[in-house]
């Protein structure tokens, strides 16, 4: 744990600034990894809480530096890149090229390097050059036969992210380390798999990955909610929010809870998380309370229910309205993002250049992405309204009906 902390220390002391700023407009561009992020809208979630920004992703499963190939007619990354008014790309790449071995080292450097030649001075934005953020591939997980020469594998993915922090240092860009984290992930043996095949994520896996990530990319470590309150005192402690008028009647502890920081996204299904992960859900604990089950209430809202002595070991708190709020908020950025991968990526390659081009459905395809693009933009406007801001709630621990 110390190690990875250490990496984390290391990676923020080497930027003046955070990669990511409020009010930034930022590109994704990569491969499967990068695509995928905007399925699960973990990392961008993240990022909305506590920022005011407007991400596009425009990952693509497969790509490499050097083969990204689209379908004929396909606006070209720059014209897209202009239309959102970029200030910053998040570069993912690395996992494809690793496959090359040792032997394609130097090559992949230079790629990268020519990659990021074909961005400097460019003013998407209009008004200041785009900035670059890199971002090496994650590590490969053990399962099994699924996953032969994992020595190898993991050796070269580690050489890809070592070249890849060289150059970002050369260049003097701000370099997401995936490999660490994830390799130290996935030798924990608490917790379900990351992955659906060792390299790429599953949903518990993106869940997982974004809280590393965003911990690189921007100034400030979320603050998970931890509340400790002694029933029969009637006194307690608490980090990520504030606890006051705490009061005890007929064996019901009512107190009020001040959020001074947005709650942590709730980890998808129930099961055990690995310690370093578990440390990062909100968690209640309350103590000496008369033997029985509990029901935590928030705002009137039933949260969950436990003994009192999983009340007394700590309760991990996912579904209060705050949290409710959070996982509503990733339902609205992966709508926005489906929009706009409509308007961006049409799905059916068929209507634009092949057989059915001059069909109905063909022919009324461009108008239907103007309005898909129109509908990406309106969600995107929406979700300023949906960050929600840490408030009051009243919470109530009673006896199990």
């Amino acid at each position: 744990m110390k190690s990875l902390l250490l990496v984390f220390l290391l990676v923020a002391c080497a930027f003046a600034e955070p990669p990511i700023r409020s009010g930034d407009r930022v590109a994704i561009v990569g491969n499967t990894f990068a695509d995928q992020l905007r399925i699960h809208g973990y990392l961008e979630t993240l990022l909305r809480q506590r920022s005011d920004l407007s991400v596009r992703n425009l990952g693509w499963a497969g790509d490499i530096l050097t083969a990204r190939d689209r379908p004929t007619g396909f606006p070209s990354e720059e014209s897209t890149l202009t239309d959102h008014k970029t200030d910053v790309i998040i570069a993912c790449f690395g996992m494809g090229e690793s496959f090359d071995g040792k032997a394609g080292l130097s090559g992949f450097s230079a790629d990268l390097k020519s990659f990021i030649s074909s961005h400097a001075g460019k003013f998407y934005n209009g008004q200041s050059p785009v900035r670059l953020v890199l971002v090496s591939p994650i590590a490969q997980e053990d399962l099994g036969k699924l996953t032969p020469a994992l020595k190898k594998r993991n050796a070269d993915l580690k050489a890809y992210t070592e070249a890849m922090q060289t150059v970002a240092k050369e260049a003097k860009l701000p370099f997401v380390n995936l490999y660490e984290p994830t390799r130290y992930l996935m030798e924990e043996k608490a917790g379900p798999n990351l992955t659906i095949n060792g390299i790429t994520l599953n949903q518990f896996g993106y869940w997982a990955v974004s809280h590393e990530f965003y911990k690189q990319l921007a100034d400030d470590i979320p603050q998970p909610w931890s509340l400790n309150i002694d029933a029969q005192a009637k006194t307690g402690t608490a980090e990520g929010v504030a606890l006051s008028k705490i009061s005890s009647e007929k064996n019901t502890l009512t107190f009020s809870v001040t959020a001074q920081s947005l709650p942590s996204l709730p980890s998808p299904g129930n099961s055990e998380l690995p310690p370093q992960l578990a440390a990062q859900r909100d968690t209640l604990v309350v103590t000496n309370l008369t033997p029985g089950n509990y029901t935590l209430t928030v705002d009137g809202v039933a949260v969950t229910t436990a003994k009192h002595s999983d009340w007394a070991n700590g309760v991990p708190i996912d579904s209060s309205p705050a949290h409710r709020e959070a996982e509503a908020l990733r339902a609205s950025i992966n709508d926005k993002n489906l929009q706009f991968t409509y308007s961006w990526k049409a799905l059916n390659q068929v209507h634009i250049v092949g057989e059915r081009k001059k069909s109905p459905s063909g022919r009324a395809l461009p108008a239907e992405v103007i309005e898909f693009d129109k509908l990406a933009k309106k969600r995107e406007a929406e979700l300023s309204h949906k960050t929600g801001t840490p408030r009051k709630r009243q919470w109530q621990l009673a006896p199990a009906n």
